[in-house]
């Protein structure tokens, strides 16, 4: 099978490199990515030499409820339901010993393991366990409020991290009132936040790779009152505008959204929609570029035969924002540009040797909000230039990149093994300068005035972040005043 999804990836991505055949291993992780459930006992695994090592126990899972099965326990054993028989899974892929574990709700499984305090020389136990749905939350919507004092004012803003997103599509097409969606878990997150009186607000998509297009669309309509989002072009060049049809506006202040080299696809959509919109400030690097759109075709459903045959991953249509620009290639660029160590040509759609070409068509009709202009933008980045003069922390980390930088652009390494430990000790000298800068570097005072700077923001190693707030709270301060 991995030899076959190998092969067929090779032909597919020889026209695009995002058509991509799906093994029915790879199909079911795909579905579980995106539903942000799945049924089992709960627990992350890993291979470790011959053994199957549990990596992780998810909370809230059947495994943890037990608190028999813990972190770096050794599976040697898989049995099914009461009687089953025991199967020895020593010396067995991941893969396969997960197949096992895996399950419908509701039914037992068994496992036989030897708990990490023994290791591989101590008694075996055996555990009986029933399986249910467990909820991925480490891939969900998550927020944060960080306190910042500008000018005498203490700011509370909010921070919503999206990792991707997601839309249970199974649990919706049954009808399920409480499927899982991004929007539905972002627009709680918000009124929760709300409710704890934030004065702006910070979407973090750095990593976000995509996922749904309709969550996407759906997302940016939680920040503007009605319009298109999004215009899509199929093969036959013709273009369908989508539409946020809500006129609800959910949250109206103060926005940034957080964007890096790893931003993709829906995250693509989402930030170029708050751009166009001028409803928010995009801040961070220029995003991966890409800007076409898949399809999911179960291939069972050209054969008669019920064994599972995977899935292929079909690009139809490219997609062009409201201006009428694509994202591909290109991708988004920052409002306000942060230092980057990765180059464009090397990570991003643009390296991609079958990548479509980027394009542009009519733009479509829209009504800008007056939240971010021209003027409010060239503010922004003259206070973030002041701030890269004076700020410590701030200089550090421009320097620190750019010496990531040329480390990364640097291929060669040195046989010598007397110039390789001279080179692994200054950079562990590095590092020892870094640990203690985190410790003592905190932010200029604003104005001059003593006593007038970060609360929290001084105890985050997240420059990227930091940064993107202090923008933020520039934003509140501008609407305040």
């Amino acid at each position: 099978e991995d030899v076959f999804n190998i092969y067929m990836n090779a032909i597919t991505e020889a026209y695009d490199p995002h058509t991509n055949y799906f093994s029915p291993k790879a199909s079911a992780l795909f579905k579980q990515s995106m539903s942000l459930s799945l049924e089992g006992i709960g627990a992350q695994l890993q291979t470790d030499n011959d053994y199957t090592k549990i990596a992780r126990i998810i909370p809230g899972g059947p495994a943890e409820k037990s608190d028999l099965l813990h972190n770096n326990d050794l599976i040697t054993g898989v049995a099914q339901g009461n009687d089953g028989e025991m199967v020895d899974v020593i010396g067995w892929r991941i893969d396969e010993v997960v197949k096992l574990i895996k399950g419908p709700k509701g039914t037992t499984v068994r496992i036989q393991f030897l708990p990490a305090k023994t290791g591989v020389n101590g008694p075996s136990k055996e555990i009986k366990l029933v399986r249910d749905k467990i909820k991925l939350e480490d891939q969900a919507a998550k927020k944060n409020v960080i306190h910042y004092n500008a000018n005498g004012k203490d700011l509370k803003l909010g921070v919503i991290t999206l990792p991707n997103f997601y839309m249970d599509f199974d649990a919706y097409q049954k009808g399920d009132k409480d499927y899982r969606s991004t929007t539905r878990d972002v627009k709680q997150l918000i009124v929760e936040l709300q409710k704890e009186g934030i004065d702006g607000l910070a979407i973090d998509l750095r990593n976000n790779g995509g996922g749904s297009l309709p969550e996407a669309i759906n997302l940016a309509g939680l920040f503007i009152k009605d319009g298109p989002v999004v215009q899509i072009k199929n093969s036959n060049n013709q273009v369908q505008v989508q539409n946020d049809e809500d006129k609800q506006v959910v949250y109206g202040g103060p926005l940034v959204v957080m964007t890096n080299r790893f931003s993709a696809s829906a995250s693509e959509i989402f930030a170029g929609a708050i751009q166009d919109y001028q409803r928010g400030v995009i801040v961070g690097e220029s995003t991966f570029g890409k800007g076409t759109v898949q399809t999911v075709l179960d291939l069972g459903r050209f054969i008669n035969d019920k064994e599972e045959v995977g899935q292929l991953n079909l690009t139809i249509q490219k997609f062009y924002r409201v201006t009428g620009s694509s994202t591909q290639n290109k991708g988004v660029t920052p409002d306000v540009k942060l230092p980057t160590a990765l180059d464009a040509t090397q990570y991003g759609e643009s390296s991609s040797p079958n990548a479509l070409p980027w394009d542009v068509i009519k733009s479509a009709s829209f009504q800008k909000t007056p939240d971010v202009n021209a003027n409010i933008i060239a503010g922004l980045n003259k206070s973030y230039q002041e701030r890269t003069k004076v700020d410590p922390a701030l200089k550090k980390f421009i320097v620190d990149t750019e010496e990531l930088r040329k480390n990364l652009a640097d291929t060669k390494i040195s046989l010598n093994e007397a110039t390789r430990k001279r080179e692994m000790d200054e950079a562990e000298k590095k590092k020892l300068a870094n640990d203690k800068d985190k410790l003592d570097t905190k932010l200029p005072p604003k104005d001059g005035k003593e006593g007038v700077a970060v609360k929290e923001l001084t105890k985050m190693d997240d420059q990227y972040l930091r940064e993107g707030l202090l923008i933020l709270s520039e934003l509140v301060t501008k609407r305040i005043g």
